[in-house]
């Protein structure tokens, strides 16, 4: 057996002020070294296909953190190398793709799709073809009779991307051995939401979907959360269930999951507080640290992460013994190197991108700390991902540290404090600019964790996201849209 894998993956904003273009894109191609956390996915792709003896050509990967829309001379130039690669691959058996599912182009709502359909004319209709999908993720009924198999993470944080790809090598592998005929099937569970799988009653149904998987000719069963800031027709909550080769029961199945999941949906509901709602609750705690997710300003979600709004509040009321990780913004961070730790310098920090991102904050800062090319670990459930930061600073301010990187990134950890020698435990507050992955890192730290909504690219509040396309006849503008 031969299998070929690779993939153009991002997570596109169409709300975002940025666009996605060639230089935001990490291109790997077959013998570039490459960071650890990197290829996680096509790491696992290669040593399942190795541990059966087969033979594996790796193609290319392109990824590109979370944005606007990606040009389309960018999007069309990546995906015609991958599938240029897949040619020069010929004759191949198994077609594994690392995707994302919510990825955006200029002329192409539904790059997945694109790529999926153009796949399957080059290997031609017996090829195994194999798809991972992160789970804020769209998925269309092409991509379903398209692929052989779909599989989707089930973990938010995305904690079990290792595991997930292994799950999807083995039913492709089987497939294409003769072993199983898996039959997909989707259910459209009518909802707009983020839904934070650690938390209940998500976490039990999760956990029953992997006990399920394996028993009774079901091979996998996901939850497609989808992805609310991305303004296209297919946005939305949908289950998703492979069966071996019973397209009833994989419809049947499909359709109990979806429906338990929007039974759920008020249980799911998240209010997040806004920012001085947040600051609040937080000065009333007895013992720290608490932790605040600053969601809107999100650069995972596509946000800048530049806003200025909750250091403002924070400065503004004397709050102290406090952090805020991280605000993107060069331009100080090069500044900051230049007068080197302990220097007392007069800075304009943030606001760089807009509305969104408020206006810039002049303060007067010591500089107190300085990692050049700063990388965090973001934990995984198997080997912890080595996400890249850029140069990063620590300024501080009034009591408060304010963690300002190079590279746009959201804190997947408290690597981003600890870098510079803060003690996370003994912080009163800690602000993070994320939604959700900042979870597994911060948890086992936190005194109290609270979601909170200021202005931002990533609206935490999803009846104020100014949808043109999306068809609303779902959760939460309509409460009961199956009625």
């Amino acid at each position: 057996m031969k299998v070929f894998a690779g993939g153009v993956a991002t997570e596109t904003n169409t709300f975002s002020p940025m666009p996605t273009g060639m230089r935001d894109y990490l291109v790997v191609r077959p013998g570039d070294e490459v960071e650890q956390g990197t290829m996680t996915a096509f790491d696992q792709f290669e040593s399942c296909t190795i541990a059966r003896g087969w033979d594996y050509v790796f193609g290319l990967y392109a990824w590109a953190q979370p944005a606007g829309v990606t040009t389309r001379v960018t999007y069309e130039s990546l995906r015609d190398e991958l599938l240029e690669r897949l040619q020069e691959a010929l004759p191949v058996d198994i077609v594994l793709l690392g995707l994302h599912g919510a990825m955006v182009a200029d002329g192409y709502d539904d790059c997945e799709t694109d790529i999926i359909e153009r796949v399957r004319q080059i290997v031609g209709p017996e090829v195994k073809i194999g798809v991972e999908l992160d789970l804020h993720c769209d998925v269309t009924q092409s991509m379903i009779d398209t692929a052989d198999a779909i599989v989707l993470y089930k973990e938010y944080p995305h904690t079990d991307v290792a595991n997930r790809a292994a799950d999807l090598f083995k039913i492709v592998a089987d497939a294409a051995e003769g072993k199983t005929k898996p039959t997909m099937a989707l259910f459209d569970c009518r909802m707009i939401g983020l839904y934070l799988t650690p938390n209940q009653p998500l976490r039990g149904l999760v956990d029953e979907l992997l006990i399920m998987e394996g028993n009774d000719g079901l091979l996998s069963v996901s939850l497609v959360h989808c992805f609310p800031w991305g303004d296209v027709p297919t946005c939305g909550a949908q289950s998703l269930a492979i069966t071996d080769g019973d397209p009833v029961q994989a419809a049947r199945v499909a359709e109990e999951v979806g429906r338990r999941f929007f039974a759920m949906r008020h249980e799911l509901d998240q209010v997040p507080w806004s920012i001085d709602e947040a600051l609040d609750q937080a000065l009333t705690a007895t013992s720290g640290p608490v932790v605040i997710a600053d969601r809107a300003d999100n650069a995972g979600g596509g946000a800048p992460s530049d806003s200025t709004f909750m250091l403002r509040a924070m400065l503004g009321r004397g709050i102290e013994n406090a952090g805020v990780a991280m605000i993107w913004d060069p331009i100080a961070v090069q500044t900051a190197i230049s007068g080197g730790v302990g220097a007392d310098l007069d800075i304009r920090l943030g606001g760089k991108m807009g509305k969104m991102s408020g206006d810039p904050l002049d303060l007067r800062v010591k500089v107190a700390g300085v990692v050049e090319d700063m990388f965090q670990e973001w934990p995984q459930q198997g080997d912890p991902m080595r996400i890249p930061c850029g140069d990063s600073v620590c300024l501080h301010c009034n009591g408060v540290d304010i963690v300002v990187s190079s590279r746009r990134v959201q804190p997947f950890s408290p690597d981003v404090y600890t870098n510079f020698g803060i003690d996370v435990a003994s912080k009163r507050i800690l602000v993070v600019k994320s939604s959700q992955h900042f979870f597994a890192g911060y948890a086992p730290i936190a005194s109290e964790i609270i979601y909170m909504a200021a202005p931002g690219a990533v609206a935490p509040r999803y009846t104020e996201i100014p949808f043109q396309r999306v068809d609303l006849h779902k959760y939460p503008w309509v409460d009961d849209p199956f009625a």
